[in-house]
C-alpha cells in the first residue's frame, strides 16, 4: 500500500477516535468508495489538473457534504486540494485495517468455486472465529479454477484446502 494513503488513512482514523466517531467514519468512507466506484469519471474529474481546484472543491461539498461528516469532507477536500485524492482507497484501506485492529476483527479472504450458501458462511465464520479468538469480516470471491474446496486467508494466513492444491501436493509424493 502507498505510504501516501496509510497516512492519510491513519491521520482520519485519529480524528475520528478524537471524536468517537470511528464507525461513522468508517461508514462515509463507504459511502465515498460507492459513489466514486459506480461514477469513476468522478475520479478522473478530481485528478485532472485542467480543472481549476476550486471547482473540484466545489463539487465535492456540492457531492457529499449533506452526506458525510464535515470531517470526512473536509478530509476529501484536502486529499484533494494537495494532489493526493487519487491515494483516496488506499486511504480507506488503512482507515478499515485500524478500525477492524482496534475492535480485535480479522479480515478474511475466502475463495471458492461456487458461491457458499448463507448457512455454510455462517457455519466457517464461527470456525474461524474460534479458531482466531475473535470477530472475523469476511469478503467472498469466486474461483472456477480451484476444482473444489476453499482457500481461507485471515490476517496474512493462508489454509489452501482446494482441490488444485490437494492435487498438486499429490503429484509432488508421486514425483518424488
Amino acid at each position: 500500500m502507498n505510504e501516501i494513503g496509510k497516512e492519510y488513512g491513519a491521520a482520519l482514523f485519529l480524528l475520528a477516535c478524537e471524536e468517537n466517531a470511528q464507525n461513522k467514519y468508517s461508514d462515509a468512507l463507504a459511502k465515498v468508495k460507492k459513489a466514486f466506484s459506480e461514477n469513476p469519471e468522478y475520479m478522473e474529474f478530481l485528478t485532472s489538473p485542467s480543472i481549476p481546484i476550486s471547482e473540484r472543491l466545489t463539487a465535492i461539498e456540492a457531492v457529499f457534504g449533506s452526506t458525510v461528516p464535515e470531517r470526512v469532507l473536509s478530509y476529501l477536500q484536502l486529499m484533494c486540494e494537495k494532489g493526493r485524492i487519487a491515494w483516496f482507497y488506499q486511504s480507506a484501506e488503512e482507515y478499515e485495517a485500524l478500525l477492524s485492529a482496534s475492535e480485535h476483527i480479522s479480515a478474511a479472504k475466502i475463495t471458492s468455486v461456487v458461491e457458499l450458501t448463507d448457512a455454510q458462511k455462517r457455519k466457517l465464520i464461527a470456525k474461524l472465529e474460534t479458531l482466531y479468538k475473535g470477530k472475523i469480516r469476511a469478503e467472498y470471491y469466486i474461483d472456477e479454477s480451484l476444482l473444489g474446496g476453499l482457500i481461507v486467508e485471515v490476517d496474512g494466513n493462508i489454509m489452501d484446502g482446494s482441490l488444485r492444491h490437494r492435487l498438486r501436493e499429490v503429484k509432488e509424493v508421486i514425483k518424488s
